[in-house]
């Protein structure tokens, strides 16, 4: 979702008055939608359990005259997103007609739509391209500018949080987020463990540990390393994302799998290590001045080494080493 601000960013920019509607579909957990997204006025969700909940949904929707509806379309083409883009009667309904020379075969819905060849194109420019069809644009230093909406209540959340926890100013503070929504995405626990060791034997160090709600699996076994190693850690357990994107933007360094907590990282203009494995990072990888990432060479991500992200985070503790 973060990856789509430069599309709504690009709205507000032309049309700054405009009121936009996101249609979401209904997930067994809440999303925080206009935390990660400022330029939204509502959020409709689309529940389809029942004939009567999509009749409630679709009632919702018409309740407001539309001129523009927007499928982005950069992840997956999906029929339902452009019949409910259709059911909203919007005047201009905008999205894609090909991908990379693969017709969209729902593109009939779309009255403003164009081809697209997005192969190793990241995500935010992508959203960018598709609502460039109606003239909205934004400079390099408009994209470059986006940053999660951080406020000073969030800000110093965090450097209370820190400075309590943390109360030795010359320790390095070190996130990581080892879990991820795909297995595949995962660089395995015993790789964070032995960087972890590796990183406490050449600086004095702080662990911060970042956790969703399907990652305990994986946390946990950290955890009781460290806890035979004595190095001292703080789990920080699905924290609201503003709160978290506050204290991440605080350390010294994060180093993540391919994950949601990556591009709220990212956003917050934090230090970070972003591990890749089957994922094109060139489509999804923060691209922020501090921020850098390590891509398998054969898409496992379990064949980065220890070494390698070891050597990168050194560039960026070196200076300050203890």
């Amino acid at each position: 979702m973060l990856c789509s601000l430069t599309l709504y960013l690009a709205l507000k920019k032309k049309y700054p008055e405009a009121l936009i509607t996101l249609v979401a579909a209904k997930t067994n957990y809440e999303i925080p939608f206009f935390d990660i997204n400022p330029y939204l006025d509502r959020v409709i969700i689309f529940d389809k359990s029942s004939l009567k909940t999509i009749i409630r949904f679709i009632k919702t929707l018409r309740d407001r005259k539309y001129q523009i509806g927007v499928v982005p379309s950069t992840i997956v083409l999906s029929r339902t997103s452009h019949i409910i883009n259709l059911l909203s009667g919007a005047k201009y309904r905008i999205g894609v007609k090909s991908i990379d020379s693969n017709e969209n075969n729902s593109h009939k819905y779309l009255n403003i739509k164009s081809d697209f060849f997005w192969k190793g194109k990241h995500q935010s420019i992508r959203n960018l391209e598709v609502i460039e069809q109606i003239n909205c644009h934004l400079t390099k230093e408009e994209i470059d500018s986006i940053r999660m909406n951080l406020s000073g209540a969030d800000v110093s959340f965090a450097k209370d949080f820190l400075s309590s926890t943390i109360p030795d100013k010359k320790r390095k503070i070190i996130a990581i987020h080892p879990g991820a929504g795909k297995e595949i995405n995962i660089w395995a626990a015993k790789n964070f463990i032995e960087l972890v060791k590796k990183l406490n034997n050449n600086y004095s160090i702080y662990i911060l540990i970042t956790s969703g709600w399907t990652d305990d699996r994986i946390v946990k076994p950290i955890c009781t390393s460290l806890q035979d190693e004595k190095i001292e850690y703080t789990i920080l357990n699905n924290l609201p994302v503003k709160k978290l994107g506050a204290i991440l933007s605080l350390v010294d360094l994060y180093i993540t799998n391919d994950t949601g907590t990556m591009h709220i990282a990212g956003y917050s203009n934090a230090k970070m290590i972003s591990l890749f494995g089957p994922t094109n990072p060139n489509e999804w990888a923060s691209t922020g001045n501090n921020q850098k990432y390590i891509k398998s060479a054969d898409s496992n991500i379990n064949n980065i080494t220890v070494n390698e992200v070891f050597l990168l985070a050194e560039t960026f503790l070196s200076n300050t080493k203890s």
